[in-house]
C-alpha cells in the first residue's frame, strides 16, 4: 500500500472511531478520496507529500470536465479539506495545499415535496397480504416521523414503543432521537407486527423491524423499488425519492403551524439553518397560490 492510501485509511479510521460517522457518509468520503488519489497518482504522478495548490486546481478542472455538478464538486473539496486538516494535526504532512482555497459557489435548490393529496394517494394502498401491510406500515411511519430512509430500514423491534407511540432512531453522527408517531402509523404498525411480520420470517431470526421477501432486513434499494412501484400504480407524476417523503413531512408540518425549532428536533438537524430551507419551500407555495388572486399575475 502506498503512502497516499495509508493516509486515506488512517483518515477513514478516524471518521469511524473518533467521529462515529455513519456507514454511508464514510463510504462517500472513501470514494471521493480514492478518486482524488487516482487523479494525483495516475495523471499528475504526484504522491501525497508533493501536491501543490495548482494540482488541486487541475483536479477541480478535471471534475468540471467530467460534468460533475457544483454541489458534487463542493462536497469533494470539502472532504479533501477535512482530509488535509487531519493529516496536519497528525503531523503526517507538513503543509496544506488546501489552505485558503475557495469552494465553488453552489446554487441552492429547493427540495421537492409531494402535495398532501399526492401523499394521500401514495399511502392509499390496497391491503391484501403481509407485503402490502408491511409497505403500508413503512410509508405511514416514514411520513409520520420524517425518518431518513437509512434510519427507517435500520429500525429494530425494540426501537418501536407502541404504548407510548414513539420511535427511537440513531441519526447522523450517532445522535439518538425519540420521535412521536401519529395515530394512523401506530395502527398499521400494530397490525403489521401482530399479524403479518412473522409471515415474512424465514429460518433465521432477525430483530429487524421491516423484512424483505427473503426474511432479512429491508434495504434502501428494496424500499426505493417498492416506492417507485406504488407511485407508478397511483399515477403520481412528481419525480421523487424516499427522501421526498421526509421533505414533505417537514413542509406539511410547517404549513400547518409547527415552529422551525420543533421540526429541527424531529428531523435531527444539527443546525436550524438546514431546517430553514423548508420556509423557502412554503414561500414558493405561497407565491404559486397567490397567482390565483385576481391581481396576482
Amino acid at each position: 500500500m502506498n503512502a497516499f492510501m495509508e493516509c486515506i485509511l488512517e483518515f477513514i479510521n478516524y471518521l469511524q472511531i473518533d467521529k462515529k460517522y455513519s456507514e454511508n457518509t464514510i463510504k462517500s468520503y472513501e470514494s471521493d478520496l480514492k478518486d482524488y488519489e487516482k487523479f494525483m497518482k495516475e495523471l499528475l504522478k504526484k504522491d501525497i507529500y508533493h501536491i501543490e495548490r495548482k494540482d488541486i486546481k487541475l483536479y477541480l478542472k478535471y471534475l468540471k470536465d467530467q460534468k460533475k455538478s457544483p454541489k458534487s464538486i463542493s462536497r469533494r473539496i470539502s472532504c479533501i479539506r477535512s482530509f488535509y486538516k487531519f493529516l496536519l494535526i497528525e503531523k503526517m504532512i507538513s503543509n496544506n495545499p488546501m489552505a485558503s482555497m475557495e469552494l465553488p459557489k453552489t446554487k441552492k435548490s429547493l427540495p421537492k415535496v409531494l402535495s398532501v393529496e399526492e401523499v394521500d394517494r401514495l399511502l392509499d394502498i390496497s391491503l391484501t397480504d403481509a407485503f402490502s401491510y408491511r409497505n403500508k406500515a413503512m410509508l405511514e411511519l416514514m411520513y409520520a416521523t420524517g425518518l431518513r430512509v437509512s434510519e427507517l430500514v435500520s429500525l429494530k423491534l425494540h426501537d418501536i414503543d407502541l404504548t407510548n407511540e414513539t420511535v427511537r432512531t440513531m441519526g447522523k453522527g450517532s445522535k439518538e432521537r425519540i420521535i412521536p408517531i401519529g395515530e394512523i402509523a401506530v395502527r398499521y404498525l400494530t397490525i403489521y407486527l401482530k399479524e403479518y411480520r412473522d409471515q415474512l420470517l424465514k429460518k433465521e431470526y432477525t430483530d429487524a423491524l421491516f423484512l424483505n421477501n427473503h426474511g432479512k432486513q429491508m434495504t434502501r434499494q428494496g424500499f426505493f423499488k417498492i416506492l417507485k412501484k406504488i407511485a407508478k400504480e397511483k399515477e403520481i407524476k412528481t419525480s421523487f425519492s424516499p427522501h421526498t417523503l421526509r421533505h414533505s413531512f417537514a413542509t406539511h408540518l410547517l404549513e400547518n403551524g409547527a415552529d422551525l425549532r420543533s421540526i429541527q428536533e424531529l428531523l435531527g438537524h444539527s443546525s436550524i439553518s438546514t431546517t430553514g430551507i423548508y420556509t423557502h419551500v412554503s414561500n414558493e407555495e405561497l407565491k404559486e397560490n397567490y397567482k390565483h388572486h385576481p391581481h396576482g399575475e
